[in-house]
């Protein structure tokens, strides 16, 4: 027997999409300006963070459409809709934000042998202007759902921006009044060594979901003495929690109920059941599958 439960996050999605849409405007209007400052400075640092924007901008286009394909109803080729697209879009944003990091990495290691003549100025004034986007879009960004791991996927990128648009600003400061000419380069590999932890933890909360991993926040164990505490459920086996997205945390689980609890099918367990996991773990989607004692060997749902 099983029983599911959900809710709508259309409104948030929505919402959501607009955000990441405005975010991805502002983001393409700093890349042209960026990819002028570079060419005009030969400065390292602004190619590193127009490299972070370009990857940025297919970031927020994934995301938008990933947020998009996450609103469409489940069909009986895709049981559980597309909801995990958000997830995998996740994945490869940060896949690339690490491709970008090692590409900073080697290019600026090469510049500490070869530093070149970057000019101060321009690239303070692209610095500040890069940074007001990145702000803006922070700002825009943050206002939305932040338990979704697309948005906190987009929101990691930009963050990398504002970062490095920081350590743009900073190389030019140190140029200006020193002529130090490592400033640049330095400031370029600092950025990426910033970045990267976050790319890496982001790629290992992707891994976990794709591998059926159970939710930040929801100890398997707990859930089980949950549902053991539940009148009439004397045994839980086959338990499983995972979640399609990190919005869809789901459960499914066999429950062996006491003899009395067998009469109706045990209606009364399941409704004891489905509210133990929505009220203490906010499953709101379990599929429970109730078995009296005599067919617990063979798994048979009650007739």
């Amino acid at each position: 027997m099983g029983s599911g439960h959900g809710h709508g996050h259309g409104h948030s999605v929505a919402s959501d999409r607009r955000r990441l849409v405005i975010a991805l405007v502002v983001t393409l209007a700093c890349a042209v300006l960026g990819a002028a400052g570079a060419l005009l400075t030969g400065s390292l640092a602004l190619l590193a963070d127009l490299g972070h924007l370009l990857t940025d901008a297919g970031a927020l286009v994934g995301a938008v459409i990933a947020a998009a394909l996450s609103t469409r109803p489940a069909t009986d080729r895709r049981t559980f809709g597309l909801g995990r697209v958000e997830v995998l879009v996740a994945g490869i944003n940060a896949a690339l934000l690490v491709a970008v990091v090692a590409w900073v990495a080697y290019e600026g290691v090469n510049r500490l042998f070869e530093p070149a003549e970057i000019p101060g100025l321009p690239l303070l004034v692209i610095g500040a202007l890069g940074l007001v986007g990145n702000v803006v879009s922070l700002v825009v960004l943050a206002g939305g759902d932040r338990a979704n791991m697309n948005m906190r996927g987009a929101m990691l990128h930009v963050l990398g921006d504002a970062l490095g648009s920081v350590g743009v600003m900073l190389a030019a400061v140190v140029l200006l009044t020193t002529g130090w000419p490592y400033a640049d380069t330095l400031a370029s590999m600092l950025i990426a060594a910033l970045i990267l932890p976050r790319a890496i933890a982001l790629l290992r909360e992707v891994w976990h979901v794709l591998l059926e991993g159970a939710p930040a926040g929801i100890e398997v164990d707990e859930v089980r003495t949950a549902l053991l505490a539940v009148p009439g459920v004397e045994a839980v086996h086959d338990l499983h929690v995972w979640a399609i997205n990190d919005r869809t945390p789901s459960l499914s689980a066999h429950l062996v109920v006491a003899d009395e609890a067998e009469s109706g099918c045990g209606a009364g367990v399941l409704d004891r059941a489905t509210e133990a996991l929505k009220e203490r773990f906010g499953l709101t989607h379990s599929t429970l599958q109730l078995e009296p004692h005599a067919h617990v060997g063979h798994e048979h749902t009650c007739d």
